[in-house]
């Protein structure tokens, strides 16, 4: 059973940073994008930033200039650099990746961690 597991998140000041990662495991798979949503109260769950195997990336416009995301093909993980933090970034950061299973024939999923809190204070 493929799993996704965020760790990264916490409080830190307006201006700060924060780095978060998401790292998969169980069974045999390749990971064709991975990316970053998220979530805070009352609000829809919004994609802040996605990359493919690629390379290729895409940002949020709230979040471009300030965020980053990487892949790690070879580990199957990804870290979200977070600068200049605003409090307006204050949300739940899920990690999402859309797997092929290495099975004959493959199969697509679609997979999301459990959340992280990201709380950026004024």
């Amino acid at each position: 059973q493929v799993q996704l597991v965020e760790s990264g998140g916490g409080l830190v000041q307006a201006g700060g940073s924060l780095r978060l990662s998401c790292a998969t495991s169980g069974g045999m798979f390749t990971v064709a994008v991975m990316a970053w949503y998220r979530q805070a109260p009352g609000n829809l769950r919004e994609q802040v930033a996605t990359i493919t195997t690629g390379g290729s990336t895409n940002y949020a416009d709230s979040v471009k200039g300030r965020f980053t995301i990487s892949m790690d093909t070879a580990k199957k993980t990804t870290h979200l650099q977070m600068n200049s933090l605003k409090p307006e970034d204050t949300a739940v950061y899920y990690c999402y990746a859309a797997i092929i299973t290495l099975t004959m024939p493959p199969s697509r999923g679609d997979y999301w961690g459990q959340g992280t809190q990201v709380t950026v204070s004024s």
